[in-house]
């Protein structure tokens, strides 16, 4: 998840926060899922803003609750909120999608990004209103805790498949929501933390990683080479 200014030189980032540094705050699997998706929202904000020296006037949601709201001006200052708007690029917006929950941290987290609830998990397309709970459920990761529930009393062998990770650690469904809970301290408390023993690169290092995956470029002979050998195939 990034925050990206745009610049007369072009777009910049600004902030960055992605779910595998959600590891240096105890949350070490499911890293893909909606209450992840909401801690790396949430971590993003809290860095945004700890960055600007805006932290401390505008701390957001401190307890997630699944409510709609939007953060506001600060009380007693003038001050204004740091504002962002969502970029889904190409990614799929139904309802309850995983990016929505990043959004949901993010604005829980103190930044304003304007939205309505009615692609949260538990908004009702015909009574048009939010369930808060269904949302908070999804919030603290309990959408999985009753998977795994349900499969480890119907599948014990792919229970122990899907979930080895957290069965290594312990972690079990009713333990998912305190998980989170203590993740969300953590982010407040330091939003720039980094994972104990986290293996660390030079920029040489980056560099030469990035090499790996760059196309090699060939040369004017090498082209005209590769043209003729495919038109040959062509005519096979």
């Amino acid at each position: 998840m990034q925050i990206v200014t745009s610049e007369i030189t072009g777009d910049k980032v600004f902030c960055s926060a992605y779910s595998h540094e959600l590891k240096a705050y105890g949350i070490e699997h499911g890293l893909t899922n909606w209450a992840a998706a909401y801690c790396t929202g949430l971590l993003i904000a809290r860095r945004v803003l700890k960055k600007l020296g805006m932290d401390g006037d505008f701390a957001g949601v401190e307890e997630a609750d699944g409510e709609y709201k939007l953060t506001e001006a600060a009380e007693d200052s003038e001050r204004r909120p740091f504002k962002a708007f969502l970029d889904v690029g190409l990614h799929r917006t139904s309802t309850g999608a995983r990016i929505f929950g990043a959004m949901k941290g993010a604005s829980d987290g103190g930044i304003l990004v304007p939205h309505s609830e009615n692609r949260f998990p538990g908004y009702d397309m015909e009574t048009k209103e939010l369930d808060a709970e269904t949302l908070r459920k999804y919030i603290f990761g309990g959408h999985v805790a009753e998977y795994m529930e349900t499969l480890a009393d119907d599948d014990e062998e792919r229970y122990k498949s899907q979930f080895q990770g957290y069965i290594d650690d312990e972690i079990e469904a009713d333990g998912l929501e305190e998980l989170y809970q203590e993740a969300h301290k953590a982010i407040r408390e330091d939003p720039f933390k980094k994972a104990e023993g986290g293996e660390k690169k030079s920029k040489d290092e980056y560099k030469q990683e990035s090499l790996k995956y760059r196309g090699k470029k060939l040369t004017k002979d090498e082209k005209r080479e590769r043209v003729k050998a495919r038109i040959a195939a062509l005519k096979e």
